[in-house]
């Protein structure tokens, strides 16, 4: 992730970014104003947004209290919250969450449309492509917090371990997935225990957590406060979003 050796990746940077504003204008979250029907007060837009990572934080898990509880809000979820952010978003949190179908971070903290950028990858593995996609909301949208999201039995992570344990690559692009969790992988059996698949999966999490919120890009926000990026767990079992690292105080 770290992308040194291109001096001037800043300025393409800030020159990129500047003409997808203008070119999603759909996508970014100050490129158009909301409709005249709707206003920030109106029922489309029951909560403010929050702007600080520890309001954002907050928001996200008092969500995933209400969805292992049951007493879920179901909150932006109805025809005017769709027409309110037709023409612009203002999500509060990034999501990188694997691919797994038990696991859809907008249901589990209990969000709706307009709340959330999500990426989802299986076993939440990184490339260019992804972290770029994690860096949208922060960088284009002021969005103040990240959160990887790892899972209980997370068939990614298991393939992969017993693929590098075994030496035999996996079938087609499945072998990058194995690739980018060699580090897990490596951390795992340093650390040993009864469940390596388990170990593995937990620091797949802190080791992308610890990788974006030290990534040249992101760092200076979370440096000055404005961004948090929290490692964090989802128990099939419970529906409980455990904090492994990174939680804003």
């Amino acid at each position: 992730m770290d992308r040194t050796g291109h001096p001037d990746r800043r300025a393409l940077l800030a020159g990129g970014l500047a003409v997808a504003t203008v070119a999603l204008a759909g996508c970014s979250s100050s490129s158009a104003a909301p409709s005249a029907s709707a206003s920030p007060t109106s029922s489309a837009s029951p909560q403010a947004r929050p702007s600080t990572p520890t309001a954002a934080f907050t928001r996200l898990m008092d969500g995933n209290k209400r969805w292992v509880s049951g007493d879920l809000h179901h909150p932006d979820r109805d025809p005017d919250r769709r027409e309110f952010v037709a023409q612009t978003q203002e999500p509060f949190g990034s999501i990188l969450s694997c691919i797994d179908s038990r696991v859809p971070p907008e249901l589990l903290f209990d969000t709706g449309l307009g709340d959330l950028y999500v990426m989802r990858t299986g076993g939440e593995a990184v490339g260019p492509v992804v972290t770029g996609s994690v860096e949208y909301g922060p960088m284009t949208s002021g969005t103040p917090l990240v959160v990887v999201l790892g899972h209980q039995r997370c068939g990614a992570v298991k393939a992969a371990y017993e693929s590098i344990r075994d030496g035999k690559p996996l079938p087609g692009n499945l072998e990058a997935i194995a690739k980018a969790l060699r580090p897990a992988y490596e951390q795992a059996v340093r650390e040993g225990g009864t469940d390596p698949v388990e170990t593995m999966a937990r620091a797949q999490v802190t080791l992308t957590a610890a990788d974006l919120r030290s990534n040249q890009d992101l760092a200076p926000l979370v440096g000055k406060g404005a961004l948090a990026v929290v490692g964090a767990y989802y128990s099939l079992d419970t529906g409980k979003v455990e904090v492994l690292a990174g939680a804003p105080t």
